[in-house]
């Protein structure tokens, strides 16, 4: 049986690599950018550095920067008129994974226009044409949108996230710009870097694994655990730079093999509350591993073994499962996030609606232990 691994076509990283973008555009016989970017960062000067470099090259762009923290049908719908007005022949994609996943949902749009509902796009995708070339230059540390095949998109009437999955969608350059990443608040670098960490984390232990991702997932979790305190607390540079390679590293992998119930339930919290998707992650990633360690102690024993733990390799199953989610709680609070999901708006009499969407998620199926709906429940009742 054959294994199927999907990468972008090229990726610079490291400091001032934006410098790169003009060169790649008019190496690649572009014309015109319809710049996709979000109002916070044009209001704090970052979306202002790409600018700077398509000014200095004299190429033409137009922005738009719509983009809501999690966005929506309406973000894309109305992102394709503009691109569309725009004349653009290449969009470029500054921000987080809500600008990227925008862009990409634009991008697919723009080549299929039989998807301009957007809901059509939901789950596994059937689009024909390769989407509208996207460059993608992160600002965060976590989603990897830059290098993975998927997107996600509120609908805001159904209340559900939409994971779209389709290789059309993907990149054709990621450019990883650390001094991007380091204007992020600590509360944004903590979120999108426990993202990061669940992304590896699900994708090492997700029914689909093989040995690629596995390398690719366990190099991740071993960067995240040495550098994303100092990354966070100290705006160490090294540290932010290496927090950019490794979310990417870890979306090589996820991106081919899937994730896990985490992002399951984050998904709703997400939709439901308007909760950030890292934090989402955060606060639901212990009390989902302690019910997946049940049947992946093992698995747990490798991570433990590689992050500085080698006597795991000695303690049962159960101590195991006991430290490694310890270890997950310390590394969330270390970083300053020690919310539940209670403090997000989350009640009780909510369980029931919440874990009937998470049955439905595009990221169950990956999951290595089998969850029924009255599993979700209780998962969200541990997880307040």
């Amino acid at each position: 049986m054959s294994t199927k691994f999907v990468l972008n076509e090229t990726s610079y990283f490291g400091k001032g690599a934006r410098e790169e973008l003009a060169i790649e555009i008019k190496k690649r016989g572009f014309k015109k950018v319809f710049l996709v970017s979000d109002t916070a960062l044009v209001e704090a000067g970052v979306t202002a550095k790409i600018e700077e470099v398509l000014n200095k090259a004299e190429i033409p762009y137009e922005i738009y920067s719509a983009v809501k923290p999690n966005p929506t049908i309406k973000n894309v719908t109305d992102g394709v008129k503009a691109c569309q007005t725009s004349k653009a022949d290449v969009i470029v994609a500054v921000g987080g994974g809500s600008s990227i996943d925008t862009a990409k949902g634009i991008s697919i749009v723009m080549t299929n226009p039989d998807r301009v509902d957007v809901k059509s796009l939901n789950g596994l995708s059937n689009t024909v044409n390769k989407g509208m070339p996207i460059i993608a230059l992160p600002t965060t540390a976590g989603t990897a949108a830059e290098v993975t095949i998927n997107y996600v998109i509120t609908d805001e009437e159904a209340k559900i996230k939409m994971v779209c999955v389709d290789p059309n969608d993907i990149p054709i350059l990621a450019i990883v710009d650390s001094e991007l990443m380091a204007s992020m608040p600590k509360s944004l670098a903590a979120a999108t870097g426990m993202d990061a960490l669940t992304h590896a984390v699900e994708g090492y232990i997700t029914a689909g694994h093989n040995e690629m991702s596995d390398m690719f997932h366990m190099k991740a979790i071993q960067m995240i655990f040495k550098y994303l305190p100092s990354a966070v607390n100290e705006k160490n540079e090294e540290a932010i730079e290496m927090m950019g390679m490794a979310q990417y590293i870890a979306g090589m992998g996820f991106s081919n093999v899937g994730l896990g119930i985490v992002h399951s339930m984050a998904h709703q919290l997400g939709a439901v509350y308007d909760t950030p998707h890292g934090i989402a992650n955060a606060m639901l990633l212990p009390t989902v591993m302690r019910y997946n360690g049940e049947v992946c102690a093992n698995r747990f024993r490798e991570i433990l073994v590689n992050i500085g733990r080698p006597d795991a390799e000695h303690l049962n199953d159960q101590d195991v499962i006991n430290t490694f989610v310890w270890m997950l709680s310390e590394l969330s609070k270390a970083v300053g996030i020690t919310q539940t999901i209670k403090d997000y708006g989350v009640k009780e009499e909510d369980f029931e609606m919440l874990a009937e969407k998470a049955m439905n998620d595009p990221c169950k199926p990956g999951n290595p232990r089998e969850v029924s709906k009255e599993d979700f429940i209780e998962l969200y009742r541990k997880a307040m």
